[in-house]
């Protein structure tokens, strides 16, 4: 259990505020790959988006998606349209994404019904620490964690 606490604290330390990641999905002929912005929190990625887009369409169609960050991550999730971003079960992740993206007002429109947060539940990933001298093999769904260091068998 340590293993995975110290994993999720490094989580929230890195992407828990305005994070760059990439998203693959997929239109079931091709793989797409995107950067977007997102924040972390209880081992989901949240990011405004449009209901009309490409990656949303795509994940309706198969929620399987990848994720890469540059700070060290990569994992696998599924991808959910949790609606409007004005739906009174997305108050609390809205003020929170508002918070973590300063540019939140510029280049969303809230009255647009199709203004939506995509949330990315990971399911598993590969978080690097300290140029991969640490490594965390997490399991999201177990909430659990094997460690490697300096290149070792992971435990």
């Amino acid at each position: 259990m340590q293993n995975y606490e110290n994993a999720i604290n490094i989580m929230n330390e890195r992407f828990g505020k305005d994070s760059l990641i990439a998203i693959a999905t997929t239109d079931e002929e091709r793989i797409y790959n995107r950067i977007v912005d997102a924040y972390y929190e209880n081992g989901a990625f949240y990011i405004t988006t449009y209901a009309l887009s490409n990656k949303i369409q795509q994940i309706e169609k198969n929620p399987e998606v990848a994720v890469c960050a540059v700070e060290w991550f990569s994992g696998h999730g599924t991808g959910k349209n949790l609606g409007w971003v004005l739906e009174p079960q997305n108050a609390e992740i809205r003020l929170k994404l508002k918070e973590a993206f300063k540019w939140y007002d510029d280049a969303n429109n809230e009255q647009d019904k199709n203004c939506c947060i995509l949330e990315i539940r990971l399911t598993e990933g590969l978080l690097i620490k300290d140029h991969h001298a640490i490594r965390y093999q997490i399991d999201f769904t177990n909430k659990s964690a094997l460690l490697s260091e300096n290149w070792g068998e992971f435990k």
